[in-house]
């Protein structure tokens, strides 16, 4: 199928085309005629498979059918809803690439940068609006924003912003959108959360499946490599230097871990820098640019960066530490073998993490490949320790201070544990000793 078969519009095809696409991806070439169509879609599609235009496009052009000449006031028509700041960017970018030839406004907002520039903005009126829910419900709450005339309502990565407690927040957004919308929710994994989400939600949703939920993309390539705790850094560099990777996109659990492990790379002569949620947004926007020109050669992130980091043609992501949630792994590893390209994904796993390790095989349904590294086998007398703030030990969240993306936090534990980049919620490896392979 070819992007012009879709029922698009010359203004789309031709923005598609100067971005060299002929032929859209097995969720583009479903969701769209769906969207098209204005019923409710429920899409689960693996990260990297294109889901961002599966929706802007078709969203784009029910807008542009009906859009105010010149310019006068627009009311928003069309909301977003995203987890992170880098996503809502990286949805806003589309958004802008593809209605270039459409007589459309739209503008993005998030935490952790000024909101006096949004207001004016919001003021001179948005077709469509991207954001992160903190952000969008501080300019409700301000009277800076009118939501009343939404007619659709996308929930991207809608399983990320329940991990992050969003879920009270997305219920603040609903009820002041009309009744009457057209909604689209985009998720990569389906829980019993999404589910429930989904029935509150959605009116008679299409459902769109391009793969195996909750599974990795076959153009990703995964090893473990099993290593003592205290030697981990040691073997990252080793592989790096050796092998000679020039753009690695490194996870690690906890936000202080991050930043204490790009500063050890760097003293190992690789350029590195950490990206997480107490970064300021000019920090994380400038870490990144540099990571994708190629100036810092490592990035080094939390799991906040595992939804919204679209970087072309990524060939490494290290997770040097599993995450506490499974799902994670599996939107970590997506940010490389992605649009066909193939990547790999390595994990560096300690006797602690047997435990979360074999949650992660139970959730991608095979076991990933171990291979012991020369000089660096585990010592088997080594114990394993308990990994902090585990699932079986969530506390409440906290009434104040900045949750990943720049937003709000809630002011009561989330149905599901929280960000596992930010250090509270997951699932506890707890003293689970064990064998490799099972």
């Amino acid at each position: 199928m070819m992007f012009n078969e879709l029922g698009l519009s010359a203004e789309l095809l031709r923005a598609v085309s100067e971005q060299g696409y002929s032929q859209p991806t097995p969720i583009q070439a479903q969701a769209i005629p769906v969207v098209l169509k204005g019923g409710d879609v429920l899409a689960g599609a693996q990260t990297g498979t294109g889901k961002t235009a599966g929706f802007t496009l078709p969203l784009l052009q029910r807008l542009s059918a009906n859009a105010v000449a010149g310019n006068g006031f627009r009311p928003v028509r069309a909301l977003v809803l995203t987890p992170t700041r880098e996503l809502a960017a990286q949805v806003s970018e589309s958004v802008t690439t593809y209605g270039k030839y459409l007589p459309l406004r739209s503008a993005v907002i998030f935490g952790g940068v000024n909101i006096n520039p949004q207001i004016s903005l919001l003021r001179k009126g948005v077709d469509i609006l991207v954001a992160t829910p903190g952000r969008l419900l501080d300019h409700v709450s301000q009277k800076t924003l009118d939501l009343s005339k939404v007619e659709i309502l996308v929930l991207d990565e809608a399983d990320r912003m329940l991990d992050m407690g969003f879920i009270h927040d997305i219920r603040k957004v609903l009820a002041v959108l009309p009744k009457q919308r057209q909604n689209l929710l985009f998720s990569a994994t389906f829980s019993e959360e999404i589910k429930q989400l989904a029935d509150r939600l959605l009116n008679k949703p299409v459902l769109i499946e391009v793969a195996r939920r909750n599974t990795a993309s076959e153009t990703v390539a995964q090893v473990v490599h099993p290593v003592d705790r205290e030697r981990k850094r040691e073997l990252l560099s080793l592989l790096i230097g050796t092998n000679d990777w020039r753009q690695v996109l490194v996870f690690t659990r906890t936000k202080h871990g991050a930043n204490r492990l790009a500063e050890q790379l760097e003293k190992d002569g690789l350029t590195a820098a950490a990206i997480h949620g107490n970064k300021s947004q000019g920090a994380r926007t400038r870490a990144l640019a540099d990571f994708k020109s190629g100036k810092v050669r490592v990035l080094v992130a939390t799991d906040i960066a595992a939804r919204g980091l679209d970087i072309d043609q990524l060939p490494h992501v290290v997770n040097f530490e599993l995450p506490n949630v499974p799902e994670d792994y599996v939107h970590r590893i997506g940010r490389t073998g992605r649009a066909g390209n193939e990547g790999e994904a390595v994990s560096l796993v300690c006797v602690d993490e047997l435990k979360l390790l074999r949650d992660i095989e139970r959730l991608i349904k095979h076991d990933v490949p171990k291979v012991v590294i020369d000089g660096f086998a585990p010592d088997p007398s080594i114990k394993a320790e308990p990994i902090p703030n585990g699932r079986n030990n969530r506390a409440p969240r906290a009434a104040s201070g900045p949750r990943p993306g720049g937003d709000r936090p809630s002011s009561r534990p989330s149905s599901r544990p929280r960000n596992a980049g930010s250090g509270s919620g997951g699932r506890r490896a707890g003293g689970q000793g064990g064998n490799y392979n099972r």
